[in-house]
């Protein structure tokens, strides 16, 4: 029998640029609205706080595999503070890698492993961040791919739809971000833009949608949408052909280049040349390119993993360009941009840095 009244604590382990994220932790708001609606007390806090609030439960989210340190250095912030409370931990880490959370903190935490379905349909407590104005949400859950550098099937094992996303949408955001792997894959997934079309907000699948589903009805109805960008990925070679199509349809509904976003994954199976050859399609057919630095799913610092196809160097001269002569990390398709990759006789001249000339100071002499 659930019992009334528990001091909930809601922690998400933000340091910094440590944590890597920009959005609001969905899973604790829905926890914190789950929670009220049980009548218990419910507290949020990024990082570290101590006042006479006595959580009975403490929940900790992680996120990605490499930003584990930050969720290392709460759960002994608050275990140490809090020795009686309950303290569970969740997440993509905690689902990913739970041995590695078990090694560093034994039984001294209960480690939660995928979703949480008792609060998976519940509009979450954006009132814990009154200053977002985005309802982020999820219409459907899992991929019908099984990527080998993908998280998701370990994550989200069973592709799972929505019919409906309306009771997601929380009241006063002008903007919903869609967090689905693979929405096109829905059977539901006209309902969805229907829905999202309805609703007049502006739309955001964030993680990309599927260039294999992308077909003439699909850019219609984006082209409905007030949807300011659209974002496709390159992974492989594979799917060069899928993608270029999807591009022309895209492009046909007058959707222009410059609003397409095409995630180019590098340093995973691929050679620094394939990765060029992908970034040169994409300058080709007049699209941004957004490099993905592959990073494995077990813990480690960001940008440490280096493929065996790839060197230091080479993935340091990606990261050069795109803070010398990229835009927001990206690469758009600016004529001289397009030209210095795309004529380049390999990947080292396309990457490669002009060096900077010295400035000259001018003197004028007087007599």
């Amino acid at each position: 029998m659930y019992k009334k009244s528990h001091n909930i604590l809601l922690v998400e382990p933000r340091k910094g640029k440590k944590y890597h994220t920009p959005y609001p932790p969905l899973g604790l708001l829905k926890l914190s609205a789950y929670h009220k609606q049980k009548g218990d007390q419910v507290k949020f806090i990024q990082g570290f706080s101590e006042d006479d609030f006595d959580p009975d439960i403490i929940y900790i989210t992680s996120l990605f595999t490499y930003a584990y340190e930050p969720v290392h250095d709460v759960i002994r912030y608050y275990s140490s503070l809090y020795k009686k409370s309950k303290i569970e931990v969740g997440g993509i880490y905690a689902t990913l890698c739970p041995e590695h959370l078990t090694d560093a903190f034994g039984d001294r935490i209960v480690i939660h492993r995928g979703l949480i379905e008792k609060v998976e349909d519940i509009l979450p407590d954006y009132s814990l961040v009154p200053s977002y104005d985005t309802s982020i949400l999820f219409a459907s859950r899992g991929c019908i791919r099984r990527c080998p550098f993908c998280s998701v099937p370990k994550i989200e094992p069973k592709y799972e739809a929505k019919k409906s996303i309306k009771h997601l949408i929380y009241p006063g955001h002008t903007k919903v971000i869609l967090w689905d792997n693979n929405i096109l894959a829905s059977p539901y997934w006209r309902d969805i833009f229907c829905e999202l079309e309805e609703l007049n907000l502006k739309v955001d699948f964030n993680q990309g949608l599927d260039a294999r589903l992308l077909n003439e009805e699909v850019a219609i109805k984006i082209k409905k949408l007030k949807m300011p960008i659209v974002r496709l990925a390159y992974d492989s070679d594979a799917i060069r052909q899928h993608l270029m199509e999807a591009i022309k349809l895209l492009n046909d509904v007058k959707i222009r280049g410059k609003n397409i976003i095409v995630y180019c994954l590098y340093n995973h199976l691929d050679t620094p040349e394939s990765f060029w050859e992908r970034v040169k399609d994409l300058l080709e057919w007049k699209v941004v390119v957004y490099p993905m630095r592959y990073e494995p799913l077990e813990p480690m610092p960001k940008n440490t993993y280096i493929s065996p196809n790839w060197s230091k160097e080479k993935l340091e001269m990606v990261a050069e360009a795109r803070r010398v002569i990229g835009f927001g990390g990206s690469f758009p398709p600016y004529e001289g941009l397009r030209r210095k990759i795309i004529d380049a006789k390999d990947f080292m001249e396309a990457f490669e840095l002009r060096p900077v000339k010295p400035k000259i100071e001018q003197f004028t002499l007087w007599s």
